[in-house]
């Protein structure tokens, strides 16, 4: 047991260089081609508002012309397998692990026209929700970005899950959907998970190595049951398995799905961590990934696809990085899509 983990059992994000480049030690990822969907036979698709087919980002909001007639309010969207909720950009997927419906919300930068964006799909921390206003001052960097709320959270129907199986399928449906937004590029989706929100991002993409993500943004996760009980402490708030329940922990480690991965993972950690009493979690989930063979791996401006030594850890961001987060989460974001091939 490395050092924090027995202090934890005896007792309990700066402005980076924006010139910071990703190109050093590049990657590339093979992408699924899409397959086509069927359209009407009375009506050819011309992938635009106005050719009788709702299809691609169209919606009864953004194109009644062609969807108002064929997808009324409440009803699912053709080929997306959502519905619209009652608030502006909003939706309900289905769950197919739990059958709840899960509320998804997009937002878009200020100056948007209706043209496709990069997208990031975020993943709260805790057993939270991500907040509108952090999702907001993402978007105003140029993103369309999407969130919900997993299972028995926030407006979603079903049970909190704590970030296992049942909250990491919720997640692959929404992903899945995500290119039927308005506003999203299919082809440029990344994922960026907050806290404990890395079990929930890197179980679906370790159990569904198929989805279409171009990378794993994760800021100060737990790497394993012991990170995220704080030594398996009891947790007024959350009501955590037993650390001796290695069933229940199976489905919630971050350590040993982060392994398993096939996108490009970047960590994101400050010297003083927002919730562990050392960094050693960051260190571990590195090596980790790089072991397991992800395509590339990057510890927050260092070199790329390079391990550590937990006893000799590298610097790490200031302490006052948190305090420009989705500044930071978006300038290495726009990095890692710039560099991604065509």
């Amino acid at each position: 047991m490395n050092p924090k983990k027995s202090a934890l059992l005896i007792g309990t994000l700066v402005l980076l260089s924006l010139g910071c480049s990703f190109i050093t030690g590049g990657f590339t990822k093979t992408t699924p081609a899409p397959s086509a969907e069927t359209q009407p036979a009375t009506a050819v698709s011309e992938n635009r508002c106005g050719d009788e087919v709702c299809d691609g980002p169209e919606n009864p909001s953004n194109c009644p012309a062609d969807c108002s007639s064929i997808a009324p309010p409440g009803d699912i969207l053709p080929g997306s397998g959502l519905q619209p909720a009652e608030e502006e950009n909003a939706y309900w997927v289905i769950n197919p692990s739990s059958n709840a419906r899960l509320f998804v919300r997009a937002v878009y930068p200020g100056s948007w026209t209706g043209e496709s964006l990069p997208t990031l799909v975020l993943i709260p921390g805790g057993a939270g929700t991500i907040d509108r206003e952090k999702a907001l001052r993402l978007a105003a960097n140029g993103f369309t970005v999407v969130f919900f709320d997993p299972d028995g959270r926030g407006k979603s129907e079903g049970e909190e899950n704590l970030d296992g199986y049942i909250q990491q399928d919720g997640l692959t449906a929404v992903i899945r959907v995500s290119s039927s937004l308005p506003g999203v590029d299919e082809e440029r989706i990344g994922l960026v998970s907050y806290s404990y929100g890395i079990t929930m991002a890197s179980g679906a993409l370790a159990r569904h190595p198929d989805l279409q993500v171009q990378f794993l943004i994760d800021w100060e996760g737990p790497a394993d049951r012991y990170d995220t009980t704080l030594g398996c402490q009891p947790d007024q708030r959350i009501d955590w398995p037993d650390c001796n329940n290695d069933t229940a922990w199976a489905e919630r480690e971050a350590l040993a799905f982060i392994a398993q991965i096939d996108v490009p993972y970047l960590r994101l950690q400050s010297a003083q961590d927002h919730v562990q009493p050392d960094v050693s979690h960051a260190i571990e989930m590195v090596n980790a990934a790089i072991r397991g063979g992800a395509p590339w791996v990057r510890l927050n401006n260092l070199p790329p696809n390079q391990t550590y030594d937990l006893q000799n850890p590298p610097e790490m961001l200031p302490d006052k990085a948190d305090a420009t987060l989705e500044n930071m989460v978006a300038s290495f974001a726009q990095e890692i899509f710039n560099v991604i091939p065509e």
